[in-house]
Formats: C-alpha cells, structure tokens, sequence
C-alpha cells in the first residue's frame, strides 16, 4: 500500500443503555474497518453484531490468501473487485446472522447495522447497510460517503421533512435495511480514491444523534492524534446526553515516504 495508516477506536455503552450492542473491527493489515451496531431483544443486537465483524473479517481474510474466491452475490460493473469483494463480505455476514438467528427463539429477527471500509492501494471501497456513517474529512471539510437507509433520511429525501425535524422525531431510530433481518440484503458499495492528509470517520448513530458535524469536524482536526480524537468524540456524544452506544473508528491516510524520511531522521539524531 503506498499509504501509512494510524488509526484510532473507542467504544461506549453512553448513559441510558444497560449494555454495548456495538462492535468494530480495525485490521490494518488488511485494510479493513467497520462499525455494526445491533438491534433485538435479549442482548441479540449483540450477537448481531458480533456475528456480522467476525463475518466480515474472514470473508476479506480468506479472499487476500485465495484471490479466487467466489463472490457472493452479484458483482457489479460499475466498481472495482475490492468493492464487491467488501459487499459479497457484509452479503455472507448477512446469511450467518439470518442463519443463527433461526437457532435460537431470544434471537428470532436479531440484525445490524454495518458500515465498512476497505483501503486497497490508493482506493477507498466502502459498503453499508442502515444508519451507521462513513465520513471523509478532506482539506478541513467533511463530507459523509454514505446515506442513512433509515425512515426519516427516505422523508428527508423526498422533502417531507427537514433535517431538523428528522433529528426530533420519535421514529428517527427506525432503519429501512439491518443485516441479519431478511434471507438477502441490498448493500450500498462506493468508492473513491485516497489521498495523503485525508481522515476518514466511520461511526454509530449513537455519535451522531447528539454530535453535529461541525463539532466532529473540529474534533477530527484539532489534533494528528486520531486515537485521542476518537475519544474526545465518545466524550462529546456522552456530554450531549449519550442516549445510545457510542462507537468510533478513525483513520489517518499519510504518504510513506513521509514515515520513511522520519524513520531515518531519527535513525541519524540516535546515532
């Protein structure tokens, strides 16, 4: 990869729930990130989650050792392989789920959220299901990369309702599309290219239900220290009331030979 990744991740249960429902995975190695928050009764929207990171994380395992495997579901020609490699990846979380889910009666129509994002060279590939983000913070903008597949984002959409009364409405929890619901899912897939000083910001609702984007914006900028920014979010959704699980994920994109250059000044200063 001719990029240098830093990342950083926090996860919190917030102030009104008994229990954390979100999960994440980080693997640099691979390139992979992602964010599910869960959804059921019974602590299920835990096991929904679950499920869905460990699922996904194989997937992308076993395709980087066999370039060959099969895709699940449809390909698309409109993106490149790791694109669809990430959408036949949250496809094959959403069967496991759907499977298990008809294992056990606590977890009959348990799912999830996903958001995902796999960074293969100079690409950026990104697939979700339901109302967890992806933002990418670029030259000190911020501008999301997904859509929320949720009720109130389809009323937004089709001017029935402001962004205002979207974020005060009773149903603004109510999402469109949960993998691990039905026996196949629709996924959204994107991509774009990266470039050296972007950051990317992949979270639950539970950050942005309470933290505009200006106030993420400020956060994400205010230090080169992406772990520490991951944190001071959790705290800003917690002082706005952390009505729901928090979970962040944030990623540096910087140049490699910036890291080389460093590598052997401070090689010279110790020697």
């Amino acid at each position: 990869m001719p990029f240098r990744i830093t990342f950083g991740a926090q996860s919190d249960v917030g102030r009104k729930r008994a229990h954390n429902e979100d999960r994440y995975c980080t693997d640099a190695t691979l390139g992979l990130f992602a964010v599910c928050d869960g959804m059921g009764g019974s602590n299920a929207g835990e096991v929904a989650s679950a499920l869905a990171v460990e699922a996904i994380h194989r997937h992308i395992n076993e395709a980087s050792q066999q370039p060959d495997l099969p895709l699940i579901g449809p390909a698309s020609p409109r993106v490149a392989l790791p694109t669809n490699r990430l959408a036949s990846a949250v496809r094959g979380a959403n069967r496991t789920i759907y499977v298990q889910a008809g294992k056990r009666p606590e977890w009959a129509g348990m799912g999830t959220t996903v958001v995902a994002a796999l960074l293969t060279d100079r690409l950026l590939s990104f697939a979700h299901v339901g109302d967890s983000r992806l933002y990418l913070i670029r030259a000190r903008t911020i501008r999301p990369l997904t859509a929320d597949h949720s009720w109130v984002a389809d009323q937004v959409r089709s001017g029935l309702m402001t962004e205002a009364e979207a974020e005060r409405s009773p149903q603004r929890n109510m999402v469109t599309r949960a993998v691990g619901v039905q026996p196949e899912v629709d996924v959204t897939v994107g991509q774009t290219e990266l470039h050296p000083g972007d950051i990317l910001l992949l979270c639950s609702d539970g950050l942005t239900r309470g933290v505009d984007t200006g106030a993420i914006l400020h956060s994400l900028t205010r230090t080169d220290d992406v772990s520490e920014s991951a944190q001071h979010l959790v705290a800003l959704a917690n002082d706005a009331g952390g009505d729901d699980n928090i979970t962040v994920v944030t990623l540096a994109i910087h140049d490699a030979q910036e890291q080389t250059m460093w590598h052997r000044v401070r090689q010279r200063m110790a020697m």
